[in-house]
């Protein structure tokens, strides 16, 4: 038992130190995937009327973590990698689809 505590524990460590070290990095990719995920299916689903679900189409490879929510009454499309970053883009008039401002 006290193994077993002392293995969940130095993995937790770890974790953590990984975590510590890459955070930075990995919430500016994150805040990038998101961003190009929302304003690329926001220009499908409002600006090209594809269906949502046939957006992901268009997405880079390695973009399988970034997943998307539809706003319709708002003509807007969320991106978000879960626990790490979340974008908003909304299809204006004249305009397209625009990035909400990040927060930073």
């Amino acid at each position: 038992m006290k193994i077993r505590i002392a293995i969940v524990l130095a993995l937790a460590a770890a974790v953590a130190a990984v975590w510590w070290t890459y955070r930075e990095p990995l919430e500016g990719y994150g805040s990038i995937g998101a961003a190009f995920g929302a304003r690329t299916a926001c220009s499908c689903r409002y600006v090209a009327g594809r269906e949502l679900s046939d957006c992901k189409k268009d997405f880079e490879p390695g973009m399988g973590a970034v997943f998307l929510s539809d706003d319709p009454e708002n003509k807007a499309v969320t991106a978000y990698i879960p626990l790490l970053s979340s974008q908003t883009a909304q299809f204006r008039e004249g305009y397209g689809c625009l990035l909400d401002p990040w927060k930073g």
